[in-house]
């Protein structure tokens, strides 16, 4: 692949400008090399912050996404300056996590997508939020998430 299809990236290989807000935030994408093969990407994001909408604490979360792509992949520093964004935003788990998901399918229209948001407790209750955007392509192999249940101190 030629150097100029990477000529619209602002974020990459330089210093980037934290957004204020997740609907400021540019998600960046480039082009899948292998578009005619079906495979999994994984991002994970164990340190996720938001704030709540009513308390204004911060709250805490383990975000596994997954997607399947089709002709574009997302740049991970892009999706990791989206994620920080939310570091300042109120807004429910559910909100944050199905937001999430549903700004990648927007931006990316990948094969297939799916999202765990592992929350920790608020309240004392731990809440998880899982999306996903139908079924995964016949024959791609999507392991296990690796998060464990939360299990408090025990």
């Amino acid at each position: 692949m030629s150097q100029n299809i990477y000529e619209n990236l602002s974020q990459l290989g330089g210093a980037a400008k934290m957004p204020k807000s997740p609907e400021e935030a540019v998600l960046e994408t480039v082009p899948n090399p292998r578009p005619g093969s079906d495979y999994l990407v994984r991002f994970t994001c164990p340190e996720f912050t938001s704030l709540c909408p009513v308390t204004g604490q911060p709250d805490f979360a383990h975000l596994v996404i997954d997607y399947a792509p089709s002709r574009l992949l997302v740049e991970s520093k892009s999706l990791k300056l989206y994620l920080h964004s939310f570091r300042n935003h109120c807004a429910f788990h559910e909100d944050c996590t199905v937001g999430i998901a549903e700004r990648l399918i927007e931006e990316l229209q990948p094969k297939w997508l799916r999202m765990g948001g592992y929350w920790y407790p608020r309240g004392g209750i731990p809440i998880d939020v899982f999306f996903q955007s139908g079924k995964p392509p016949q024959g791609l192999w999507v392991p296990d998430p690796g998060v464990q249940p939360y299990r408090g101190r025990g």
